[in-house]
């Protein structure tokens, strides 16, 4: 049981901080490959939290889907420099 507890801990850091450095990231394109990591952390604290839809949903639409989004918008938004 304590170490389910650590590995807890360890998510939540881990979202924290991960959120906290794509804040601090320099580029887009940083920005949103740590943003795409951070919904993937998110998914595995819902799985954790026995929520196994939400975390699909986060996996898919919240590191998959958006990160898909938000390259394709930087990718043209380069394209128009």
């Amino acid at each position: 049981m304590p170490a389910l507890l650590i590995i807890d801990g360890l998510l939540a850091f881990l979202l924290v901080a991960l959120g906290w450095t794509t804040l601090q990231a320099r580029s887009p394109a940083q920005s949103v490959v740590l943003f795409s990591i951070m919904g993937l952390i998110a998914a595995l604290i819902w799985a954790r939290l026995d929520a196994p839809d939400v975390a699909l949903a986060e996996a898919a639409i919240g590191a998959g889907l958006t990160g898909a989004l938000l390259f394709a918008h930087l990718r043209a938004d380069a394209k128009l420099r």
